[in-house]
């Protein structure tokens, strides 16, 4: 392995028929990046025609859930009534908090000839001190996540602020979040500001100070490093990262939390039916699961 990664950690991949969803964290060598502390990629895929992605709806607490997508486009609703339709170049942050429930799924118009997904799906743990925020939903639409150009390579900032540019995107704890799309024969720099950072190939092909990378592939940075990326003939790559955390974190299907006693309690409130249901997408619910795993796709 190369110095210049702490850790190299491949997917593991799910294979839905329709798609795959490559999932990087967490793993058994590592839980967290920054905040990060759940990250699948999904397709790039197109549904059969009548088709279409459903999440039915289900709950979250103590952390923050980021859709972005580089293809079509996913609809969101949850329990404190927003009602959302992701599509490429926007960025959907929903706090949870205390608790909320959500459900995606595609949206009615792209079902008749086929949706195509594609993009990434991450959870952010929230701080010591924040972990119960009231629950909150923010779209950050493409004019509020600024693009920075570099010759034959461009990113766009999602969250936090990179290359000298800062996305509208809130924050919760320090956080970096970047799509980078490298043209042939273009490179750019990695800031090295940033505790914890990670790298993903999502399209195309690149290298990290001449080091091929692998598709879907993370790759954790070490600390301080000056890295270059780059690409012979065009990539996309997403950078991830920020604030290490000082204490751990729980997982147990999609409940997050520092305490596990919190976390129970949110397993015995969904079987009870105490959380909040979801303003027009209250007939369905996914059950919770007897052993533990993570969100489920269609």
């Amino acid at each position: 392995m190369d110095s210049n990664f702490e850790m190299t950690i491949a997917p593991v991949t799910h294979d839905l028929g329709a798609f795959r969803v490559h999932r990087t964290l967490p793993s058994r060598q590592r839980t967290m990046v920054g905040p990060f502390i759940f990250v699948d990629e999904f397709g790039p895929a197109r549904l059969p025609p009548g088709q279409g992605m459903d999440v039915r709806p289900h709950p979250h607490i103590n952390l923050a859930t980021v859709t972005y997508l580089f293809e079509g486009a996913i609809e969101h609703r949850d329990s404190i009534g927003s009602h959302a339709v992701i599509e490429p170049g926007a960025i959907n942050l929903m706090t949870a908090g205390s608790g909320i429930v959500h459900s995606e799924r595609s949206p009615e118009a792209v079902r008749a000839d086929g949706p195509s997904l594609y993009g990434m799906q991450t959870w952010l743990a929230l701080p010591d001190g924040k972990e119960e925020l009231d629950p909150a939903f923010d779209h950050v639409a493409a004019d509020g996540l600024p693009v920075v150009e570099d010759g034959g390579a461009r990113a766009r900032v999602l969250m936090g602020s990179l290359w000298g540019a800062t996305a509208a995107t809130p924050c919760h704890s320090p956080t970096i979040y970047a799509d980078i799309e490298l043209g042939a024969g273009s490179d750019l720099p990695i800031e090295a500001e940033a505790d914890e950072r990670a790298v993903m190939v999502v399209g195309g092909e690149a290298t990290l100070d001449g080091a091929r990378l692998e598709a879907f592939t993370l790759y954790v940075l070490r600390p301080g490093h000056q890295a270059r990326l780059s690409s012979d003939g065009g990539g996309r790559l997403m950078l991830m990262g920020g604030g290490a955390f000082s204490t751990p974190r729980h997982v147990f299907w999609n409940f997050v939390s520092s305490s596990r006693d919190r976390i129970n309690q949110a397993k015995e409130d969904w079987k009870a039916q105490r959380f909040p249901l979801i303003p027009g997408d209250d007939q369905e619910f996914i059950p919770l699961p007897e052993v533990p795993k993570t969100v489920s796709y269609p």
